[in-house]
């Protein structure tokens, strides 16, 4: 693989079984190379047969069945400073068009029909009930008046600025041109919008409506009593929404009614106690009393990829977690009567599933093969469609083995090694630089998935190693938490860059020990985000590293938690300490703290628009580097955020790749 042969990717997601369960809804997304964008449509499969296109819009997405079966509501979104995005329903077995329900400047997400096919509830933002009013003369430019800051994580990198816009509930008829209601309003983000089985009531996930909420932001499940004809547009927050769940330092979200509308599964974690599990939990309707269904499991039961709501099926619950890489579906009994067992396993990861009408539907991937639709029917499983085999078929990659490596935390981590096809070694002395990558977070996991990145460094030449060191997600909560700082009054660990590094530098040495054809003086590192201040950290700490990029980097940790990053506030709960009482701890586990160490070539990258990174955390390597007379170079990519490597423009995308590659072609060449 080559950087321009990321045009060539296709990426299925969401899918969504028909309540007959004979088909399968799927959001297909394909790389516009030339127009510099991606295009995303509705493809439908029988569970017999093909894939087929349904829908010929280039931004649909979020497929959702009617209750009979009959018709498909998505949502359709046109790019561009004047973006329009919509809420559309059409009739799956024709004749007709989409209709058009709504229309808004913001995105509309979590689309959800109600019981009786009658209405639609959906997500999208929404200006603050409470904005102050300003006298001013004329109609001023909204952008020029001033923005009220009046809470912690008032922005939201990729999203801007929200404290003035959170997320709203609407409704809307699915059948008629009526405009949609505003149901729920609310100075934070309200999500997961879910009806009752007597579609009288929506449940959803926000903070409590209480003073100094945003001081810990614990989301918790509410309830919409639905009032036909009432409207919340006042001005002031919605009296409908109903707190549920009992306060406490558990967040809920991704909340889901039982068949009978007596439970509400939902996930729930410990936000006050970071890093912390997701974990499902079933929740009383009526009292909101809680009880925990995969607290023996001990592992992350809401995935970084492909993540949903519990699955309700019979009497049990559905979902996927993450173990040693893997990403199998559970099953657990809504009554706790058995601990959860798994449904779908392997060394594979399930990156999106559903259920209805004896059909289960999956996307499967694996370290070999990007995501395919697959559907278990009486207990055989049908891969459906091919939207990789052809990428596959002229790019192969090799299966990487699978190492376990001892930690000094105890007990073993998992690596991962990919060595490079024989073509690429022509010309070269047969040994192979090595690339070791360290995932962001740090709390997910690498999972045995296809990954672009790592077939992009094996297309050009180099073995690509890969590990879940200490303060993943894989193991247990105990392994995830191990990173917290050893001033924390709560659970201590060795802070970031304790046993982390100590994990990733053992994982090299087995690595090489295990191959002696890789070349331990052409060693580089990589990562992004945590993986990006692993990579800095690393070469401030050891010279075993001939070259390192470090990409969207966490390097000043006081910095961020003072405000640079849209997430400050909440690296106390991480570390466990504050920095306005230890701003010493935040300095010590800061790679800027260690520049004048670092005498490896760098390679530093970075994005305009991130808001969980800020650039200045570039910035600041960069200049101490350039004044310490380093070797260094700096590449900043305009208009894009902190998903730049996964979701940012297709041709940026191929450019970051071009770039890396040369730098590690000059600095670790044969």
């Amino acid at each position: 693989m080559q950087p321009a042969d990321i045009a060539r990717l296709v990426s299925p997601g969401d899918p969504r079984v028909s309540p007959d369960g004979r088909r399968v809804a799927v959001v297909v997304t394909r790389v516009d190379l030339e127009a510099d964008r991606y295009r995303s449509a509705i493809w439908v499969a029988p569970v017999d047969g093909a894939p087929r296109p349904l829908t010929g819009g280039d931004g649909d997405a979020n497929p959702r069945w009617s209750p009979d079966g009959t018709r498909l509501a998505f949502t359709r979104s046109t790019p561009g400073p004047d973006a329009k995005h919509r809420l559309m329903v059409l009739p799956v077995d024709g004749p007709g068009e989409p209709v058009q329900l709504a229309e808004r400047d913001e995105p509309i997400d979590e689309p959800a029909w109600s019981p009786d096919g009658t209405t639609l509830a959906f997500t999208s933002r929404e200006p603050r009930p409470d904005a102050p009013p300003f006298t001013v003369r004329g109609r001023p430019d909204p952008a020029k008046l001033p923005r009220r800051i009046d809470r912690l994580l008032p922005k939201l990198d990729g999203e801007g600025w929200i404290v003035d816009r959170p997320r709203a509930v609407f409704v809307v008829a699915a059948d008629t041109a009526a405009a949609p209601r505003l149901v729920a309003h609310h100075r934070y983000d309200i999500s997961g919008p879910a009806w009752s089985p007597d579609g009288r009531r929506l449940v959803v996930a926000t903070v409590r409506d209480e003073p100094d909420a945003d001081l810990t932001m614990v989301d918790a499940l509410h309830l919409i009593a639905l009032a036909p004809g009432e409207r919340v547009d006042d001005g002031t927050p919605s009296e409908l929404l109903r707190p549920l769940t009992r306060p406490s330092q558990v967040a809920y979200s991704r909340p889901a009614f039982s068949p009978d509308g007596t439970r509400i599964a939902a996930i729930a974690e410990d936000v006050a106690l970071g890093p912390s599990f997701g974990r499902v939990a079933v929740v009383d309707a009526a009292d909101g009393e809680a009880t925990v269904l995969t607290a023996g499991l001990d592992r992350q039961a809401a995935p970084f990829v492909g993540g949903r709501p519990p699955l309700w099926h019979d009497d049990e619950l559905l979902f996927t977690v993450e173990s040693h890489g893997t990403q199998p579906l559970y099953s657990v009994p809504a009554d706790g009567s058995r601990e959860p067992a798994e449904r779908v396993g392997g060394t594979r990861a399930v990156v999106g599933y559903d259920e209805a009408g004896g059909t289960l539907a999956l996307l499967v991937t694996d370290p070999g093969h990007r995501p395919e639709l697959a559907v278990v029917r009486n207990g055989q499983e049908t891969v459906l469609s091919a939207f990789s085999a052809a990428f596959h078929r002229d790019l192969p990659l090799a299966e990487p083995e699978h190492l376990r490596v001892p930690s000094s935390g105890g007990g073993e981590i998992d690596a991962w090694l990919l060595r490079p096809s024989t073509s690429a070694l022509a010309g070269t002395d047969g040994r192979l630089p090595l690339l070791v990558s360290v995932h962001g977070g740090p709390s997910t996991q690498y999972p045995t998935a296809w990954f672009d990145e790592f077939a992009l460094w094996a297309g050009g030449g180099y073995a690509v190693l890969w590990c879940n060191p200490h303060g993943s997600t894989g193991d247990t909560e105990a392994a995830m938490r191990s990173i917290r700082t050893p001033e924390a009054e709560q659970v201590p660990g060795t802070g970031w860059g304790g046993v982390d590094a100590d994990d990733v530098l053992a994982a090299l040495d087995a690595a090489l020990a295990h191959d002696a054809t890789l070349d331990p003086a052409r060693v580089g590192v990589l990562g992004g985000s945590y993986g990006g201040f692993m990579t800095t950290w690393l070469v401030g700490h050891c010279d075993r590293f001939a070259a390192a990029c470090s990409e969207r980097a966490a390097n000043n940790l006081l910095s961020l938690e003072w405000g640079g990053s849209d997430a400050a506030g909440y690296f106390r709960f991480l570390m466990g300490v504050d920095h306005l009482d230890r701003p010493d701890v935040y300095r010590r586990i800061s790679p800027t703290s260690f520049v004048a160490d670092i005498h490896t070539p760098m390679l530093i990258l970075h994005a305009d628009h991130d808001l969980r990174c800020p650039p200045e955390q570039a910035d600041q390597l960069y200049l101490a580097l350039r004044l310490l007379g380093r070797e260094v170079e700096y590449w900043r990519f305009p208009e894009e955020g902190h998903e730049l490597s996964r979701t940012g423009s297709p041709q940026r995308r191929v450019q970051r790749a071009e770039i890396i590659l040369d730098f590690f072609g000059r600095w670790l060449a044969p």
